[in-house]
């Protein structure tokens, strides 16, 4: 027994030593074989792992480090460390950046052994010395980044830590129009942030000349949760102008990124090439507030959260979360306005002017005859997201102190499908209701609109007014459209509907027209009137709308004096006024009426004058023009409930209904008729 139990011991020692020799002989072989042997080899696998060549064309090197991180038995086995010098990698046969995709004059990384066991390759740490890399793409779509796919591998690949020193990065992109390098270099550390590494880049991106620097940290964990990684970063592509600071978490989850976000620029549209969100054409911006990043997947998400700022001399905060889901991703939030600007708003529809297109960069003009806006909405992005954004302005101002409040409007994006439901106003005492709906979904837009206007005090209209040249009457009204086309001149060039108004009880006077605005109503007034007090009992007013032309129904207005007859019509397709006015004096009062007169002409040059034999007053047109001009003919008229009463019941007969906008036809627009 004592002899069997010997000879185990004995084979057991012989077993160790022989291990013990292999591993000895391993290590001297490493420790002292020429890694540059293997170089051929390398290059061979990754060439044909890659599809292009690949070579290491300088030393390849081992050396042996210990562990400083590890703890236990772990920290007595050392760590391999491979070094291999002037490594290139092979462009595309199709690339115009030169002949390699990527130069490394170094690259050094760590390797834990034990790990090999379960197939896994675990590097510590990956240093690159002065890489060059150039990303292509062309003009087709491929690109040079993206390599010959290979069978599912068992072995898992987990890299700890990236540490970059010098380097060049340059990104061209015919389909974006970007041609944009980045230089990268080390710093001193000395600041408490942590940054280790500086960056600056300059190109051109979708056509705009883009420039930009920053810092980051030196060492990117990308395991630790705990250890933030520093971005700074100020970049400005044209007239657009982007800044942050802060941190980025986990970076191999991007699990939160946490920054300080600034953003200013001429419009907000032009932030659609860099973060892919539609958003409106606007005047100057600039906000500031904090993003949170949450990159997961189909989960991912980007909040900016309590922001601040301006657009144009309107202030505007709120909150937006932008997520990213099938088949579209969604834009959501709240936004608020304490001092809105109505001038503000002109980019919104394209009624601002063309210096401040230019300054925006609209492509296109406003023809200088022409008053409707004429710029087009870009709906081939309306597709690419959806929205849920509401906004209220608590106060909007103008020149003239028009007393609009508590603006409101939910605005929605539905696969190209644009709503304003509602859009509403606190206007003057009453309330301005809309909804609006605009199909972007084919080339040309579809569009149905609905407007109410109730109880519109015109003396709160004209806060300044002096009380004995105010007017105290009320406005009613409604509308319905619908139309085709691009921009807000196509739509009401092929608009079909009715337009309806009611104003009683109120004064009218050139002193109060000119407050208005209504030029032209100040001639007709003091053609009729002279230049007095006119006591107006009712205006009512019934258009039919089709393809475009204005046909009044009804249009009349009860004075003390008179009753004024106004019939023609208005042509929204090519701007033109055809409209006759006929004064009927009221019993044996004595009054001066002016003999009648007409209007013709355009909306930009509008034509008023008198005509003693056919009684034509064009210049009456400009009351239906007036209302039709702040927001391009989408002006609510009216629908009386049983409840009103005025002093001329007789004149709202065919005002009283509701008016419809039919469905849209192929049938050309009749021709305008002559006001001569």
């Amino acid at each position: 027994m004592t002899t069997t139990r010997f000879r185990g011991f004995k084979i057991l020692g012989w077993c160790a030593a022989i291990l013990l020799v292999i591993l000895a002989i391993c290590i001297v072989v490493m420790l002292t074989f020429d890694w540059n042997r293997a170089r051929p080899w390398l290059n061979q696998r990754v060439s044909e792992a890659a599809g292009r060549p690949f070579a290491i064309r300088g030393d390849l090197s081992l050396h042996w480090l210990r562990p400083q991180e590890e703890q236990g038995w772990h920290a007595w086995i050392p760590w391999p460390q491979l070094t291999a010098k002037d490594i290139v990698l092979d462009n595309t046969d199709w690339a115009k950046t030169g002949q390699h995709m990527i130069e490394v004059a170094q690259v050094t990384f760590s390797l834990r052994l034990l790990p090999l066991l379960e197939k896994k390759i675990v590097l510590p740490e990956l240093q690159l010395d002065t890489p060059l890399v150039m990303l292509e793409r062309a003009a087709d779509g491929k690109n040079n980044w993206t390599f010959p796919p290979s069978a599912p591998s068992k072995w898992e690949v987990d890299l700890q830590k990236l540490v970059l020193a010098k380097g060049t990065v340059r990104l061209l992109d015919p389909l974006q129009k970007i041609d944009i390098k980045a230089n990268i270099d080390t710093l001193p550390i000395t600041s408490k942030e942590g940054y280790g590494i500086g960056w600056n880049v300059a190109g051109n991106f979708n056509k705009a000349p883009m420039t930009g620097s920053g810092k980051a940290g030196a060492v990117l964990s990308l395991q630790n949760s705990s250890t933030p990684y520093p971005l700074q970063a100020s970049v400005r592509v044209g007239k657009t102008a982007i800044d942050i600071q802060g941190n980025l978490t986990k970076p191999s989850d991007l699990a939160a990124l946490d920054l300080r976000l600034k953003v200013s620029g001429a419009s907000m549209d032009a932030l659609y090439p860099l973060t892919g969100i539609v958003l409106p054409a606007t005047p100057p911006f600039s906000t500031e507030g904090r993003l949170i990043g949450k990159l997961q997947g189909a989960n991912s998400s980007w909040t900016y959260e309590k922001f601040s700022g301006h657009v144009g001399e309107s202030d505007l905060g709120g909150t937006l979360t932008y997520i990213a889901k099938k088949p579209r991703p969604l834009l959501q939030g709240n936004l608020v306005s304490n001092q809105l600007r109505l001038q503000d708003l002109g980019p919104l529809i394209g009624a601002d002017s063309n210096a401040s297109k230019a300054n925006r960069g609209a492509t296109k003009m406003q023809p200088a005859n022409k008053v409707l806006p004429t710029e087009e909405f870009n709906t081939e992005r309306w597709g690419s997201i959806d929205a849920d954004v509401n906004f209220v302005g608590h106060k909007i101002i103008r020149s003239e102190e028009l007393p609009i409040q508590n603006l409101k409007a939910d605005i929605h994006l539905n696969n190209s499908l644009l709503s304003l439901t509602p859009l509403n106003f606190g206007v003057a005492g009453g309330n301005l209701v809309s909804t609006i709906k605009l199909d972007g979904s084919n080339k040309t837009i579809k569009a149905d609109i609905a407007l109410s206007a109730r109880h519109l005090k015109i003396k709160q209209l004209f806060p300044k007014l002096e009380s004995t040249r105010a007017s105290l009457g009320e406005i009613n009204g409604d509308a319905a459209l619908s139309g085709t086309g691009n921009s807000v001149a196509s739509l009401l060039a092929t608009s079909n509907g009715e337009l309806k108004t009611l104003i009683n009880q109120g004064t009218m006077s050139k002193f109060i027209l000119e407050a208005a605005g209504l030029n032209i109503g100040n001639v007709v007034l003091s053609k009729l009137f002279g230049d007095k007090q006119v006591k107006l009992n009712c205006l009512a007013s019934d258009f039919s709308i089709t393809h475009g032309l204005m046909q009044t129904r009804t249009f009349l207005l009860d004075t003390d004096d008179a009753i004024i007859d106004i019939s023609g019509q208005i042509n929204l397709a090519n701007e033109t006024l055809a409209l006759n006015i006929r004064p009927k004096s009221k019993g044996l009062r004595i009054i001066s009426l002016r003999s009648p007169l007409y209007i013709a002409g355009t909306f930009k040059n509008p034509d008023v004058g008198v005509d003693k034999g056919v009684l034509a007053l064009k210049a009456g047109g400009a009351i239906a023009l007036g209302i039709l001009a702040p927001v391009a003919a989408l002006v609510p008229l009216i629908n009386l409930g049983s409840e009103q009463q005025t002093d001329c019941a007789s004149l709202l007969g065919t005002v009283k209904l509701k008016p419809s906008a039919p469905k849209l036809t192929s049938t050309p627009p009749p021709p305008a008729v002559s006001a001569h």
